[in-house]
This record gives structure tokens, C-alpha cells and sequence, in this order.
């Protein structure tokens, strides 16, 4: 390999990369194709997306670093069998996601406040039912538009200098990833049909399919928060915190 090949190979993925690696999470997700199944060649999704085959080559290894895909030389690359036993989890920021992709970068705070957590949040990240947490609302914005609906809770007592941020100025990923190291983290992939609030904090309409991914972090004074992120449809999503 040259100098040239590996400065290539270790360049972050091109935003086509992405986009196509979005598009084929969500068919898995939304079990068009399922686990077990060989998806196109290459060549067939380089046509289908109108890109250089090395781009769709980028954009499955990204899958499959995730553990979403399987590839094996000859053989094609099929959906993973049972993928939470190999997925690996990368937090990047979504501010610089959002620029590295060409868009200008916005965000606005929907609602913040302490709130007692509900029985299904509390069950996930293992507190008691009605501790009281901060609880989040946000929107991240590219070129004005919305990128990805933010629903979280953020502990406290896992976070030293919490109560001192001002997520209007600063959104809650970027800090945390930047102030909250964790040692443990979960993460699931699904589908739901956006709601009413969804809808409108999204500009989509209700009932539009949308990429959720809800993810929860730890350290060893507790969790730190989970979340639950939606993307517009068509956006780019990777994991953030």
C-alpha cells in the first residue's frame, strides 16, 4: 500500500459514505433485510446510489465495524446474526458531524427541568422510579433544518459541575462527551412512526417512519444519562451521546 492508499484509508468517510451507510442501517432496522440475508453486491449499490464502488465498500465497513454486517471474501456480506454480541460503540460530536457533512450548525433547547424519572427509563439505566434527573429536549439543526430530535436524562450525581452548564449555549453531547468519560454503554436501533410532538419539532409529517436510536452510558459513580435520539428521514445518524 502507499503513503498515498493509507492516508486514504484513514481519512474519516465522505458524507455520500454516510449517507449510504444510513440507509442501509435503516433497511436492516426496519427488517427489509434481515438477519442472515446477503444484501447487493457492492456494484449493484454503487449503481443504485449513483456512486464510486469504493464508497459503498466505505460506507458497509462502517456497518460492519459496528457489527451490523458480516463480510467475508467471496462469500458477500450478509446482516449479522444476533449483532449486539460484536457492535462496538463510538461517540462522536453531532456539531462536527453536522459541518463535516457541509451543513451550518444550529441547536436549540425545547425544555429542560428536574423531573421525576418514568418506570421504563428508570428500569433501563437501573435507578428507582421517580429519582429525580435532569430531563432534556433538544434539536440539532443543519442549513437550518433538523437533523435529530434529542429526548435525555442526565444524572447528576455521575457528573460533577453538571449544575454550572448552560446547554443552550453548549448541547449536552458535545459537553458530555468532552467532561463525562464512561466505562459502559448500551445501545439499540429501531423504528417508530413519528408522533405529534415528533412531527412538528422535526418538520415532518405525523406518522413519517423515523431511525431511533436510544443509548445509555455509565461510570463508576453511576449512569450518566441515556437518550433517545430521532433523525429526520433522509439525515445522516451515527452514535452520539
Amino acid at each position: 500500500m502507499t503513503d498515498k492508499q493509507a492516508g486514504q484509508s484513514l481519512a474519516p468517510p465522505s458524507a455520500k459514505a454516510q449517507h449510504i451507510a444510513a440507509e442501509v442501517r435503516r433497511r436492516i432496522v426496519d427488517r427489509e433485510w434481515r438477519q442472515g440475508d446477503r444484501i447487493p453486491d457492492e456494484a449493484d449499490l454503487a449503481v443504485e446510489f449513483g456512486v464510486a464502488r469504493a464508497t459503498v465498500n466505505k460506507a458497509l465497513q462502517l456497518l460492519a465495524d459496528e457489527g451490523l454486517l458480516d463480510r467475508k471474501r467471496r462469500a458477500g456480506t450478509r446482516v449479522t446474526i444476533n449483532p449486539v454480541r460484536k457492535a462496538t460503540i463510538s461517540i462522536p460530536i453531532v456539531r462536527e458531524q453536522i459541518e463535516q457533512a457541509g451543513m451550518e450548525y444550529g441547536h436549540r433547547v425545547v425544555a429542560q427541568r428536574r423531573s421525576p424519572l418514568p418506570a421504563d427509563i428508570a428500569a433501563r439505566i437501573g435507578l428507582p422510579e421517580g429519582e429525580q434527573l435532569i430531563h432534556l429536549r433538544a434539536v440539532h439543526y443543519g442549513d437550518g433544518r433538523p437533523y435529530q430530535l434529542e429526548d435525555r436524562w442526565i444524572n447528576p450525581r455521575a457528573v460533577p459541575g453538571l449544575e454550572q452548564v448552560d446547554f443552550r449555549q453548549v448541547n449536552a453531547n458535545e459537553w458530555l462527551v468532552r467532561n463525562a468519560p464512561y466505562l459502559r454503554a448500551e445501545m439499540a436501533f429501531s423504528a417508530a412512526n413519528a408522533d405529534a410532538r415528533e412531527a412538528r419539532l422535526l418538520q415532518t409529517r405525523r406518522g413519517q417512519a423515523l431511525l431511533i436510536l436510544q443509548r445509555s452510558t455509565w461510570n463508576d459513580a453511576g449512569p450518566i444519562t441515556t437518550v433517545r435520539l430521532a433523525c429526520h428521514p433522509g439525515y445522516v445518524m451515527n452514535a452520539q451521546n
